[in-house]
């Protein structure tokens, strides 16, 4: 079957058909309502799919929409390995966790951040201590998150990272705007001032749905970084652990890693994986992004600010709201049948060698 078909068209259609294909494959099917609806007043689920012995000590897991408007891809994978017939490729003993949609309000309203503005990838901070700082966000917060948005505007607000830029370098730039900030609410890369819904919800999946898990793979999966169409596995792990090195052995030094440098992320301020290590503390965790390039950065870059700017002083409903939306899904979903089979390929050889790590030692 060809991979374009494994894709859904929104966040409805994808929900339907992972739980259409979950229970084809025999998945033990559970599911957590969201708070809120979606923009035709559908209800709103991350759904979960076992398969395998409830008591694997052994699981791989795999998550969509952490960035909710990113949903689009990793649905596209997870349906695709159950539609594929892939699971027959599980090994004894082992059991796989699919996390369909753990942001589903932003997956429905084609956002990336959740139903309070929050990056779910930067809320897995201690909210009792104080926040990390972010001083080049300061100095680019009016740039970008302004009041209006027009060419005038956009114009001038690129040229207002265009100075930083050259002033501080490429990198400091992408630290300031991605790195994680925790001042203004209406901001982007906005962290929270507490725990969001889908953040709880994730460290209770951690919790309960892994007490028994001894050894732990995680593939989340995230678009808009990167070469169009390549899915590079991204490590947070800390340089020199164990953990990074057994993530190097598993996927064959097809790694990078933040910290020491080689990948197109730059270090983050309370990534999920935080929440992950603390709730399977002593046990084997080996987790990577896979992150698929989409559009140039910059662009990427303007979708994100034009759709803040909407969900804070636009109107959804107008022409401008509608060609916003078209703009944001493009940046981090290129509806194409080339780029969905690159996603495809990278990810079955990226979960099989996830599953053949579990399976060693």
């Amino acid at each position: 079957m060809a991979a374009k078909t494994y894709f859904s068209r929104d966040y409805a259609d994808a929900r339907q058909r992972f739980l259409d294909a979950a229970g084809a494959a025999g998945a033990a099917l559970d599911a957590r309502a969201h708070p809120l609806n979606g923009p035709a007043g559908e209800a709103l689920f991350t759904d979960l799919a076992w398969l395998g012995p409830p008591e694997a000590e052994r699981v791989l897991v795999t998550i969509s929409a952490t960035h909710g408007v990113e949903g689009f891809c990793g649905s596209g994978a997870q349906v695709g390995w159950l539609e594929s017939g892939l699971t027959r490729e599980q090994p004894a003993g082992t059991a796989h966790l699919m996390v369909h949609a753990i942001n589903p309000h932003g997956f429905a309203w084609l956002r990336r951040v959740t139903e309070d503005n929050v990056d779910l990838n930067r809320n897995f901070v201690d909210h009792e201590a104080p926040y990390p700082e972010n001083s080049g966000y300061e100095a680019l917060t009016e740039a970008l998150s302004p009041r209006d948005w027009d060419e005038a505007v956009i114009a001038e607000s690129q040229a207002a990272l265009e100075v930083f830029a050259e002033a501080n370098g490429r990198t400091a730039l992408q630290s300031a705007i991605s790195g994680g900030q925790y001042r203004h609410p209406e901001g982007i890369f906005f962290g929270g001032r507490r725990p969001t819904w889908s953040r709880l919800l994730m460290e209770e999946i951690f919790e309960a749905r892994l007490a028994r898990a001894q050894k732990v793979a995680v593939v989340d999966f995230h678009t808009g970084l990167g070469p169009h169409g390549h899915g590079e596995r991204i490590c947070v792990h800390a340089p020199g652990s164990t953990a990074l090195k057994r993530a190097a052995e598993w996927y064959r030094d097809d790694i990078t890693s933040p910290a020491l440098g080689t990948s197109s992320s730059i270090e983050l301020h309370g990534c999920n994986e935080v929440g992950m290590e603390k709730a399977l503390a002593g046990r084997e965790l080996t987790a990577i992004a896979l992150e698929y390039g989409t559009i140039p950065t910059p662009e990427v870059r303007l979708a994100l600010c034009a759709d803040n700017w909407l969900h804070h002083h636009g109107e959804l409903d107008s022409p401008k709201g509608e060609a916003i939306k078209e703009q944001i899904r493009a940046a981090f979903y290129p509806d194409t049948d080339d780029w969905k089979e690159q996603v495809w390929e990278r990810a079955v050889e990226t979960l099989r060698l996830a599953l053949k790590g579990l399976a060693q030692g």
